[in-house]
């Protein structure tokens, strides 16, 4: 009998224990086929992305179809569509100039220059050249593209070039070369029409930065807006790449970011140019940070300059124009909110001839669309309602219409749809032009006669085609999506689904991917791919999305169920909804928490004792800190090139989303801070040279865990920056499934698979 019960125990303590779920390598195969580059081989014309012509009279697009990629024309007078060229043809004479054989199936074309009826500009493999139609050759162009240059900016007139050199703006004449300097205080850190770009790293210690040359021409091109880029102050922020071959030991890199609360930070001084007399022109504005800049448009007949003014915060805006004679500035009105306002979906687009401008605004407590007479500064809504305004799509001044896209408007319906709208300069005539119950992406014809139209959910292909604007009649059907290879390797479209938000009211929406094996007899472990930045939603609204990250789908055929989901705080729906994550970004994974036990009780077989989690930069927050603040729930996760301590993010999100001045929540919501906490299975990672997020932050996480006596795992990429590229992606991919294979299955994982 003893050994009766010994045997029993052992047989129920064995059905139970994950560790009999084998991973074979027919598993690790065949997630491999469903990440993004593969599965998107099997899926023919996902979507069209028009490229319109300068004549207005279509548009030229690429597609992957089952002939391979393939380039179309469409013409929007008659409405014609068919092969941008012959592929064949094309691949022929490209063999010849390159001197080796080119597959019609994927043509090596970097983009479409010009298209003329007997000839087409290409650019291949960083040369440019001229496709005669008529007989296929190929004669490469040098001369004609001197002009194309980001080192110097031609004004409208054609008579001068800009450009900057010894720290200070230039001008020469197009007639007889003649240079003109027109600035004179420039030097090395204080430096003249030299805009700070985001991406700019510095190699070595006193090492140059790149030219970037940023001038406005007016359009009568008398003057030009620049800016002084004052870098005096700035502190700076370090990296060592570890990664030249040739090197043995590391190369100092830096560049300047600003973070949150800083005042020694890049500023920006904008500046007027008059060519005729030579005179500088500083604007009466204060120095702006860098990263919180003022946007300046010249008007049409080059009298005035106008835009807005962003306070640091975010949580007022000035609309401003500035007297380009003397750069004074008038105030013309102001948007304000005791939270923020939210500059991701701020939308503002100016009609000069009826001297006013649109913009979004949540003062009333969802994003709607408001005019401000330029004049009076007499602020009107010319939308309202409970639903968001994503952005201005088009503006018609001639019939006095603006094409606007929002979300949640039609009642009854998934609140993350999009769908396009038409209403007139005072509020008339609110017209629904994209009806179907679905995501619709829209791009307008420059002349804003048609637009073309991508309509698609997670659980529909995309139907793309073109629509007159006037009334959203479809004028031609382009293409569907075809999924026919697709479905024929088991794939099964995610699970869509709507659960209660925290405060017990508001309804979340969220997908779950299932392995193509799955059993609803079996338990499956719960994997959260999280993102819960508050500028962002990731519940996937189009089939592309689904397709473009589909390693959810593969994680799944590991033996998992993978699960995202938008909770109080994320973009995208009412003021109040957005509003649970301000100052608060540690509290958002609660009702992700929430969302699994909810989901658990619909659905036997996810197993809540098993709950893993990944994200990569916010996301990589996210799955750190789940480990930290709900210890007993979250066992597992990978945190990828994350920010795991707001006062060490560039200071623009953290600011806008967690507050400013600095207070003692960035302390209480760090997970450098938690590290004590920490209870379950973590990798983190992050790439040695990401300016991004610098993984400054990781490496503090580690050393704090370290105190802690806290086990933990930990990649270092040395030659990556905030995204993985190459066999360090297919590296670091190996090695988050791996993560949870061993960990949320107790299974032995398997390296040698081929990705």
């Amino acid at each position: 009998m003893r050994i009766i019960l010994l045997l029993f125990i052992a047989g129920l303590i064995i059905s139970c224990n994950p560790s009999t779920n084998k991973v074979s390598i027919d598993d690790y195969n065949r997630a491999v086929s469903f990440l993004p580059d593969n599965l998107s081989e099997l899926v023919y014309h996902l979507d069209v992305r028009p490229n319109w012509l300068d004549d207005s009279t279509g548009f030229w697009y690429e597609t992957n179809t089952a002939k391979g990629n393939t380039f179309y024309h469409i013409n929007t007078n008659t409405f014609e569509s068919k092969e941008l060229f012959d592929h064949t043809r094309l691949a022929d004479s490209l063999g010849l100039i390159f001197d080796d054989k080119v597959d019609r199936s994927k043509l090596p074309v970097e983009d479409i220059l010009y298209v003329n009826t007997d000839s087409i500009g290409l650019l291949i493999k960083g040369r440019h050249f001229n496709l005669r139609l008529t007989n296929y050759d190929l004669s490469e162009l040098t001369s004609e593209m001197e002009e194309i240059s980001q080192d110097k900016i031609i004004s409208p007139d054609g008579k001068w070039e800009a450009y900057f050199k010894d720290y200070n703006l230039f001008i020469r004449s197009k007639a007889n070369g003649k240079e003109i300097q027109l600035s004179r205080k420039g030097e090395k850190g204080f430096e003249y029409s030299n805009y700070y770009g985001w991406g700019d790293v510095i190699r070595g210690e006193n090492g140059e930065r790149k030219n970037n040359l940023w001038v406005e021409w007016s359009p009568d091109s008398k003057k030009i807006l620049t800016s002084i880029t004052d870098l005096r102050s700035a502190n700076k922020m370090y990296l060592l790449d570890w990664s030249i071959d040739s090197l043995y030991r590391p190369d100092l890199l830096y560049y300047y970011r600003a973070s949150p609360g800083d005042t020694d930070i890049v500023y920006s001084i904008p500046v007027l140019f008059d060519i005729q007399t030579r005179k500088e022109i500083r604007l009466d504005i204060p120095p702006q940070p860098h990263f919180n800049s003022m946007f300046l448009q010249w008007s049409e007949n080059s009298n005035n300059l106008y835009g807005i003014y962003r306070y640091r915060g975010y949580k007022k805006l000035d609309f401003i124009e500035f007297n380009i004679n003397n750069g004074q500035k008038r105030v013309v009105g102001s948007d304000q909110n005791n939270i923020n306002v939210d500059m991701m979906y701020f939308a503002f687009e100016m009609s000069e001839k009826y001297n006013h401008a649109f913009f979004t605004s949540e003062r009333s407590g969802w994003n709607q669309l408001y005019k401000i007479n330029w004049k009076t500064g007499e602020i009107t809504a010319i939308t309202s309602g409970a639903y968001f305004i994503t952005d201005i799509s088009y503006i018609d001044e001639e019939s006095q219409v603006v094409y606007y896209s929002a979300m949640g408007k039609e009642p009854d319906e998934n609140p993350y749809l999009q769908k396009l709208y038409s209403v007139g300069f005072k509020g008339e005539n609110d017209l629904l032009l994209t009806p179907e119950t679905s995501f619709h992406s829209v791009d307008f014809s420059s002349d804003g006669k048609v637009f073309v139209d991508n309509f698609s959910r997670l659980d529909q292909p995309t139907k793309s085609v073109i629509r007159k604007s006037s009334s959203g009649e479809i004028v031609l059907e382009i293409s569907e999506t075809d999924i026919t290879e697709l479905i024929k390797t088991g794939w099964n479209m995610p699970k869509s689904f709507k659960i209660t938000g925290r405060d017990d009211i508001s309804d979340i929406y969220g997908a779950l991917w299932t392995p193509t094996n799955f059993r609803a007899s079996e338990n499956y472990p719960i994997i959260d791919h999280s993102y819960t930045g508050p500028h962002y939603s990731i519940y996937p609204k189009t089939f592309s999305s689904v397709i473009w990250n589909s390693e959810r789908q593969s994680i799944a055929e590991l033996g998992f169920v993978v699960m995202v989901v938008d909770g109080l705080g994320s973009a995208m729906r009412s003021k109040e909804f957005h509003n649970w994550s301000y100052g608060k970004l540690g509290y958002n994974l609660e009702g992700h928490v929430s969302a699994i036990r909810q989901l658990s009780k619909q659905y036997a077989w996810i197993d809540t004792t098993r709950v893993g989690i990944y994200g990569h930069s916010a996301g990589g927050y996210d799955a750190a800190h789940a480990l930290l603040q709900y210890p007993d729930f979250y066992k597992v996760a990978v945190a990828s090139s994350a920010d795991h301590d707001h006062r060490m993010e560039k200071a623009w999100w953290p600011e806008m989303y967690m507050g400013w001045p600095v207070d003692s929540q960035y302390h209480q919501q760090s997970n450098i801070t938690m590290a004590r906490n920490l209870k379950g299975k973590l990798l983190i990672t992050h790439g040695g040279i990401d300016e991004n997020v610098n993984p400054s932050a990781t490496f503090k996480l580690a050393d704090a865990l370290i105190k802690e006596d806290k086990q933990f795992d930990m990649l270092i990429l040395p030659s990556q920056r905030h995204g993985y590229r190459g066999v360090h992606r297919e590296y670091f991919t190996k090695r988050k499934w791996n993560y949870f294979v061993e960990h949320l299955l107790y299974t032995e994982p398997i390296w040698d698979f081929e990705l």
